[in-house]
């Protein structure tokens, strides 16, 4: 019986724009030393009006299934982690279907903020466990920019555009996903939260001007509350599968503040050349952060078999989530 799941591809794909801290300093009050000091962001890719998160999906996809060396209509499940869906129906992964040509998979959406893609893992690592599925294709994919205010200096320096992309196949081998571990707190909810457009607060002239529509964040809260659960986080998965944080050869986290996650890797111990970092070039993408991350440490050659990588993303909702790998 299969009991695990490997990752057999990896895509990425971010927009052509980048703005960057320099092109900020003009829109709003704020400054490069300013941005830099307290989230270790440089720049960030912007989608076009015509792209949507179907697309970024799309071509993240297609250079993960081209590794994998696998056509669509070999997957069985595409799950798609995004807050930033092209509309509220029909869902991204059904569009992403259809783009894809993948005609024999079943699609979901996840809306779990910047851990939706490590929740996807956990979904995808479940499934193909039980036999019931073989090929999973799980996307990240974002395009914040849309639900950024940007007259608002203490958000919209902050996010950033992109998707990534993973399938995951089943093997017999105790390899690939060897753990993941999914949790929520929602009495934190109202840290980082985008009110109106749902059913609470629909569509109205007095929402827009209220500005509902925005992603709004309480930053230092929400700091504090990263700092503390992630460390955390990470040690308890090391521990709960009794290995030492020496033999990670890489940490891969949500690339949301880089003092958070210096943080994490204090608690670990771990040199910096064990901790992936492109938080500089794209800021914070929510879902489609640590595929971005993951596809981009495979290209640059920083992991190979047999290798112990840990993914760790903390978001909305509250939400936190792990998958500790085995490549």
């Amino acid at each position: 019986m299969i009991k695990y799941a490997k990752i057999i591809g990896t895509g990425s794909s971010v927009p052509e724009q980048v703005l960057t801290n320099a092109d900020l300093e003009k829109m709003v009050d704020t400054t490069d030393e300013w941005i830099v000091s307290r989230s270790g962001i440089k720049e960030r890719r912007i989608a076009p009006p015509e792209m949507a998160s179907s697309d970024y999906a799309y071509g993240a996809a297609l250079k993960a299934l081209e590794m994998a060396n696998l056509t669509p209509k070999d997957i069985d499940l595409i799950i798609v982690g995004t807050v930033t869906p092209d509309a509220p129906l029909p869902s991204t992964a059904c569009l992403l279907q259809h783009k894809l040509g993948a005609s024999n998979a079943g699609v979901v959406d996840i809306v779990a903020a910047c851990s939706g893609f490590i929740y996807g893992l956990s979904f995808a690592r479940a499934l193909i466990g039980i036999g019931q599925l073989k090929n999973v294709l799980v996307i990240g994919v974002e395009t914040l920019s849309r639900l950024t205010n940007w007259k608002d200096r203490n958000t919209c320096v902050l996010f950033g555009d992109g998707a990534g992309a993973v399938i995951l196949e089943g093997t017999k081998e105790k390899r690939g996903i060897i753990s993941t571990h999914i949790q929520s707190d929602g009495s934190f909810s109202d840290l980082i939260m985008l009110p109106g457009g749902g059913s609470r607060s629909s569509c109205s002239h007095e929402s827009i001007l209220k500005k509902l529509h925005f992603i709004k964040m309480k930053g230092n809260e929400t700091f504090k509350v990263a700092v503390r659960t992630l460390a955390e986080l990470a040690a308890d998965t090391l521990e709960e599968n009794r290995l030492d944080p020496s033999k990670l050869s890489l940490l891969i986290p949500h690339q949301a503040n880089l003092r958070i996650i210096q943080a994490t890797a204090r608690r670990l111990k771990l040199p910096e050349e064990k901790v992936f970092l492109n938080i500089e070039k794209y800021g914070n993408t929510s879902a489609a952060s640590i595929p971005i991350a993951l596809d981009e440490a495979v290209s640059a050659g920083r992991v190979n078999n047999g290798e112990y990588i840990l993914l760790e993303a903390f978001g909305a909702g509250l939400t936190w989530a792990s998958a500790l790998l085995k490549w």
